[in-house]
Formats: structure tokens, C-alpha cells, sequence
């Protein structure tokens, strides 16, 4: 069995919280009720009734931290009044006020605090001589930084949450981009070879089955990376993928799969190091999406596939991708579709670049400089 859940913890806490701000406040009172006996029993009856309802009030103030901190500076102020006897149930009032800056209601704890500083500096005024010049300076330096560290608290589990929404919209980016890539890239394969098995099936069954052979290639290695992409969604308790992520190792089984969908490919892979995952992961998904892009929007006869280990920056290493065809240069505009634009995000998030656009004689040129050492890989 567990501990319980959200909400009997919460209460827990808040019945922990009122137990013990009444703890204190009693202990800080009792000299209401062992001593000399200055005041009448009813009026030190109705001074522990007001201290009862202060701190009991506590138990709600995180639901409703206004209502209670209003509440608690009424019952304060009666309690003073009423008793010849003062205790501590001042202490319950200050934190009432740390639990509303706490819940995000800065206004409304200044302006509670405001007329809890005015409410005792008038009882001053009035001759109570409980509380002096120097006891009224040291209750607003109280009052005043318990509303600021519940501000604080407040702000920093703002900042936290907001930390936590944007990892998780980075992840579902990365996620999104994964399945584009994986999914884009085989059923654009699929698609050219059924296109290539229909046509030629009746005047070359032989090439046709080929074709047939190829899809059904092609819808298998789809589904294992789909598998692996989708892994990291699966429950805690659920087998994890022991797929590895695609690297430079993967680009021959890619470049084969092109060639198989129609295309003529040439691969150059004169990687002289092993990069670091995440450098193999964005160069094999690079080089995926242009090869996706050429099949299913450029009018290739050949594409050169090159990618190479370079110096880099202070001599740390990095990789040189490029994708070139001979098409007519219209593969894809740049900066349209979520394509390219993905690309660009990978290279970008390992400190590198990507450019994408005509090539220097003709065609269309994918470019993109992938540096070892960044960020990403330090972490």
C-alpha cells in the first residue's frame, strides 16, 4: 500500500502547519491561565477561543490563503484588544500573510500586511504600552520579509514549472522530429517503389517483384526505427527498445535503401573518429531527409552522399555533411516545409549550421558542419 496520495499529503501538511503554529501560540499564552489571574475567566476563555480559531484557520489557508490571512488579522486584533495577557498568536498572522505571497497573491498580502503594521502602530498611538516604538519597527521588518520570502517561493516555483514546460516541449519537438524524419523518409521509398512495381509489373515482373521485394524492405526498417523512436514514450515498467540510434554506421544500409526506391547514389564516409552519438544521430538524419527530399521532389538522376571528419574549431573535430544532386534545383525552396527547417534545428542544437539551396552547378546542395565539442556532447 502507499502513503496516500496528493491531496491527503497536502492536508497532512496543512494540518502539520496549524498544529504546530498552535503549539507554539499556547505555550507563548500560558501565562493566561498559571499566574496570578490579572483578567476574568471569560475574557481568557474567549482569548483562547480567538487563538484556537486563529491557528485552526491555518489548516485551510492553502486553498484560500486571503480569506484565512483577513480572517487571522481580525481574530489578531480582537485577541490584543480583549486580553490583558498577549501571547504570541501574532506569529499565526505572519504566517498566514508568508502562505498568501507564498500562493502568488502579492497584492493582497502588501495590503494585509500594510493594515497589520497600521492596526498595531494606532494600538501604539492609543497607549498600549505592550508594544513600543522599537517592538512596532521589529514587527515590520517581520512582516515585511516573511511577504518576501513567500514572494520568492512563489517565483521560484513559477521559474521551475515554466523549466519543466519547456523540457517537455523540447522533448515532444525532438519526438515530432524523429518520427518526420523516420516516417517521412521510408514511406517516400515505399511510395517510389510502388509506383516503379506498378508500372513494370506487367512488362517486367521481374523488376516489379523486385520493387515488391524492396517495399517490403523498406516497411521493415520502417517499423524497427518507428519502434525506437517511439520507445521513449513506454511506461517505466515496460521493455525499454535495445535498438541502438542510427550513426554513421547505419548510412550504407541507408544508401542502399534509396538506391532500391530508383535513385543513383554515391556514398563518401571518410570519417577519420568515431563522433559522439548525437553528432552520428543528426549527420544520419541529415543525410535521411535530403535523400527523402530528392525522391519525392527532385527530378535526380544521381546524388552524392559525402561526409567527412574536419579540424573544427580549436582543432576539436567535427563533421561535413553534404547531400548534392543533379535535379533542376527545385527540391525543396528553402525555408519551406518542416523539412529543411528540421535540419537546420539539428545542426543548430549541436552548435553547428546547415545551409540548403542551389548548388554551385546546379542541382540542389545540402551543407551542413556538425562540431564534436558543444553543449550537448559535454552534457
Amino acid at each position: 500500500m502507499g502513503g496516500g496520495g496528493p491531496l491527503q499529503r497536502g492536508r497532512f501538511r496543512d494540518a502539520a502547519l496549524a498544529g504546530g503554529v498552535l503549539l507554539v501560540v499556547s505555550v507563548s499564552s500560558l501565562n493566561s491561565v498559571i499566574g496570578a489571574g490579572d483578567e476574568p475567566w471569560p475574557r481568557t476563555v474567549l482569548g483562547w477561543a480567538l487563538i484556537l480559531l486563529t491557528c485552526g484557520a491555518l489548516y485551510f489557508a492553502r486553498r484560500h490563503p486571503v480569506a484565512v490571512a483577513a480572517l487571522s488579522l481580525v481574530t489578531t486584533g480582537l485577541y490584543y484588544v480583549a486580553s490583558v495577557n498577549d501571547g504570541g498568536l501574532m506569529i499565526a498572522l505572519i504566517v498566514a500573510l508568508y502562505l498568501v505571497a507564498a500562493g502568488g497573491r502579492l497584492q493582497a498580502a502588501v495590503v494585509l500586511a500594510a493594515l497589520t503594521v497600521i492596526c498595531t502602530g494606532t494600538g501604539t498611538l492609543l497607549g498600549n504600552e505592550d508594544v513600543n516604538g522599537v517592538a512596532l519597527f521589529m514587527l515590520t521588518g517581520w512582516v515585511v520579509a516573511m511577504v518576501a520570502l513567500g514572494w520568492v517561493r512563489h517565483s521560484r516555483l513559477a521559474y521551475l514549472k515554466e523549466a519543466e514546460r519547456r523540457a517537455a516541449g523540447e522533448e515532444r519537438l525532438r519526438i515530432a522530429r524523429e518520427l518526420h524524419d523516420v516516417v517521412g523518409h521510408h514511406l517516400s521509398l515505399i511510395n517510389v517503389q510502388a509506383g516503379t512495381s506498378l508500372h513494370r509489373f506487367h512488362r517486367d515482373p521481374a523488376q516489379g517483384e523486385a520493387a515488391l521485394a524492396a517495399i517490403k524492405e523498406t516497411s521493415r526498417d520502417a517499423l524497427r526505427d518507428l519502434r525506437a523512436t517511439l520507445g521513449v514514450l513506454r511506461q517505466a515498467d515496460e521493455e525499454a527498445p535495445t535498438a541502438p540510434s542510427p550513426g554513421l554506421d547505419a548510412l550504407g544500409d541507408l544508401i542502399g535503401s534509396a538506391r532500391s526506391a530508383g535513385l543513383t547514389v554515391h556514398g563518401r564516409v571518410t570519417a577519420a573518429a568515431d563522433p559522439p552519438t548525437e553528432v552520428g544521430l543528426a549527420a544520419y538524419r541529415i543525410v535521411q531527409e535530403s535523400l527523402t527530399n530528392v525522391s519525392r521532389h527532385a527530378a535526380a538522376a544521381e546524388v552524392t552522399v559525402t561526409v567527412e571528419h574536419g579540424p573544427g574549431e580549436h582543432g576539436r573535430g567535427e563533421l561535413l555533411v553534404e547531400v548534392a544532386d543533379d535535379g533542376p534545383g527545385q527540391a525543396a525552396a528553402p525555408g519551406t516545409g518542416s523539412g529543411l527547417d528540421g535540419m537546420r534545428e539539428r545542426a543548430r542544437a549541436l552548435g553547428g549550421e546547415l545551409t540548403a539551396g542551389p548548388g554551385p552547378h546546379g542541382g540542389f546542395l545540402v551543407r551542413a558542419r556538425l562540431p564534436y565539442r558543444n553543449e550537448v556532447s559535454a552534457r
